[in-house]
């Protein structure tokens, strides 16, 4: 039978544990080796010198212990003579967080992104994969402390759900998110291992564990891909600072150094964001007809030639006629690269017209001469007409501030009212005075690759995509328009007004049409009886998805109370007060509006809080989350703060109902629900 072997199984547990200190030490013996490295003499040079050393300092610190981190989570023991060309011994192998190997190069542990280790995370009675024994491993800290067996293949054993992945799970919360890699399911082990050439969206309904397995799918990645995502780079983007900071860790306790971080604002970041939009203004430079706008902008100084190119070169006139210009501007024009490029290319074009005519007259020029010529001050002064050089903050400037530029560049595309929406009320005289929002940087961002081609990354991971405008969509898809990409999020918990509609629709503006979508509903992280109770607001903010499940044999301490309005502070005091008396961290969710009063009840009241993004500790555990900021946060137990406000501070209820949607599913082990007002239509129904 399986089940949990504890401290009373002393010869087993006891060659587990000595094979974990063995480990450990092995792990200390690879990093004592890298250290001893001595490069003096195998570098040419001090560059050489440097980027050699920089690698070895990042394999140092790849290699680090982290005493308080499980090195290896299970075990794999396969049946003799099957798996391994009918050898006659079984093979046993520890799977963990990294590989270590001991003084002979024989592993000891296992790198769960290795394929040896995939089923761990996929065998099961009806396919077994050669696996005779899965072992899981219990921790206290970085102490061993009991194990749990299957025999996949003894049909006598009886199927019984994991005590230890289900503690795993339900473990508390304090500090950081921390990685999965112990409790990856098939369905998501599917999505982490897919392969690097194809973009995967993944809708994922609350504690599916979406972003996690985001972060996993980065570090499968990079270990069955390093040289190739080495060279173009990765890039995980998140919705704010406080959730990048959240989620940080992960990869690094994965042994992964090298991934960037950074939320769509950081992308753009051509102009300072000084300013805000209207909601209705927001909309409309998000939506993606502006690419059409910006394009007409961009190219709204190309003038076709009324003059002949007359160059002087020695003794000799050469003559380029007006029509011959134009055939070379309108090919540029209809050949529709970037402006830049096109730019750089007319001195070219016009300096080959030049030699063909040289040519016809008996000379011989070559390259050099064809490159002097396109620096010839009256070809490089024909180009500056034809074809003048673009700001592109400057541009857009100008679309925002001219009615008539902005008329001339969106007839057809932008009615008159959605052009007066767009339109500063104040025209800024510079770049620099002017107060630009976060949805005119994506503008800029729009019009620069519109100039000068955006550098792509290898892969790129957006999280809480849900919430990103078509024009976000494609500043996150020029930066990966070579390589991949992995989509997260969950429609129900779109809370911008330009949130998507559609997945298939989002992959287009990304330009991974046609990508692979997968839609993960077992929830793993929020409790049955709580996911039950926010999954009600379904019908209303996302009719289409399908209602998520949980695994959770523990239902949660749930609760939802309606106070007087004069004791509701009081009243979510108390509540916080009596989450604090269990172990983990506690989430505080109110509207934004209702902040400054509970920050003054908390101080008032000799209760310590973190803004969201801090690091919780033993001595402060509680964090006070505006709800416009908790989504993909979580915490072991959530107090929530009169959810009529939540839906009041938003411009619409259905954008009021997905925000608390999201804070209804924050939690982990249990939600205490406190009101005054009247909650929603759905969440009175029994």
């Amino acid at each position: 039978m399986p089940g949990e072997q504890s401290l009373t199984a002393d010869n087993p547990l006891d060659r587990e544990r000595s094979h974990l200190a063995a480990s450990r030490s092995a792990l200390r013996a690879m990093r004592a080796d890298v250290e001893a490295l001595d490069i003096r003499d195998v570098t040419a040079n001090w560059v050489n010198a440097e980027v050699l050393q920089s690698e070895i300092d990042a394999r140092i610190k790849a290699l680090a212990d982290l005493v308080h981190t499980p090195l290896f989570f299970g075990r794999l023991d396969y049946e003799k003579g099957e798996a391994f060309g009918g050898e006659d011994v079984g093979h046993r192998f520890y799977i963990g967080r990294r590989h270590v190997h001991d003084a002979d190069g024989d592993p000891m542990v296992i790198d769960w992104r290795a394929p040896v280790s995939q089923p761990f995370y996929r065998a099961s009675r009806t396919d077994p994969q050669d696996v005779a024994l899965r072992r899981r491993f219990g921790y206290t800290g970085g102490e061993l402390t009991a194990y749990e067996d299957e025999h996949l293949t003894d049909p006598a054993e009886a199927q019984t759900s994991s005590k230890l992945l289900q503690q795993e799970i339900e473990r508390p919360r304090v500090g950081p998110m921390r990685d999965i890699v112990a409790t990856i399911q098939p369905e998501q082990d599917e999505i982490v291992r897919a392969g690097v050439g194809g973009t995967v969206c993944v809708q994922g309904a609350p504690g599916t564990g979406k972003t996690a397995v985001g972060l996993h799918r980065v570090a499968y990645l990079l270990y069955a891909h390093r040289e190739r995502l080495a060279r173009a780079g990765t890039l995980v983007i998140g919705p704010n600072a406080s959730f990048l900071h959240y989620i940080e860790q992960v990869l690094p306790a994965l042994g992964e150094l090298s991934v960037k971080q950074a939320t769509v604002d950081d992308l753009v970041a051509h102009v300072p964001v000084k300013g805000t939009d209207p909601a209705a203004a927001a909309g409309v430079k998000g939506d993606a007809r502006m690419a059409e706008v910006l394009r007409r902008a961009v190219r709204s100084g190309i003038r076709m030639p009324t003059e002949p190119v007359v160059m002087v070169r020695g003794s000799r006139r050469w003559r380029i006629p007006a029509y011959e210009l134009e055939e070379l501007v309108r090919e540029l024009m209809e050949r529709d690269i970037r402006y830049g490029a096109a730019r750089e290319a007319l001195p070219q074009r016009i300096a080959h017209a030049v030699l063909v005519r040289m040519e016809a007259a008996g000379e011989a020029p070559d390259d050099r001469v064809q490159d002097a010529v396109a620096r010839n001050a009256a070809v490089k002064a024909a180009v500056k007409e034809l074809w003048p050089p673009v700001d592109p903050a400057k541009t857009v400037l100008r679309l925002l501030s001219d009615p008539e530029f902005l008329a001339a560049c969106a007839e057809g595309v932008l009615t008159e009212e959605e052009q007066k929406e767009i339109l500063w009320q104040k025209p800024a005289r510079s770049v620099a005075s002017a107060k630009w929002s976060a949805a005119d940087a994506v503008l800029v961002d729009e019009a620069n690759d519109l100039v000068h081609r955006t550098a792509s990354l290898g892969h790129v991971v957006v999280d809480e995509a849900q919430d990103l405008s078509p024009m976000q969509y494609r500043a996150v898809g020029r930066r990966c328009s070579t390589g991949s990409a992995t989509v997260l999020g969950d429609l129900a918990q779109g809370t911008t007004p330009w949130s998507t509609g559609t997945w298939e629709e989002a992959l287009t503006h990304l330009g991974k049409p046609g990508s692979r979508i997968e839609e993960l509903t077992q929830g793993f992280r929020v409790p049955l009886e709580v996911i039950a109770y926010a999954s009600r607001l379904l019908p209303e903010i996302a009719p289409g998805l399908k209602e998520a499940t949980s695994v959770r044999e523990n239902p949660g301490a749930f609760s939802v109370t309606e106070v007087p309005v004069d004791g509701l502070t009081a009243a979510v005091l108390a509540a916080c007060r009596q989450a604090l008396e269990r172990e983990g961290s506690i989430g505080l969710i109110a509207a934004d509006a209702r902040l400054p009063a509970l920050a003054e009840a908390l101080a008032g009241a000799g209760l310590p809080y973190l803004s969201p993004g801090g690091e919780t500790t033993a001595e402060v555990r509680l964090t006070l989350v505006p709800a416009t900021l908790a989504k993909g946060l979580e915490y072991d137990y959530v107090v929530l703060d009169e959810p009529a406000a939540v839906v009041d501070g938003e411009p619409d209820e259905r954008t009021g109902l997905r925000r608390l949607y999201v804070a209804l599913t924050r939690a982990v082990s249990g939600l205490a629900v406190l009101h005054s007002a009247p909650l929603p239509e759905a969440l009175r129904t029994a």
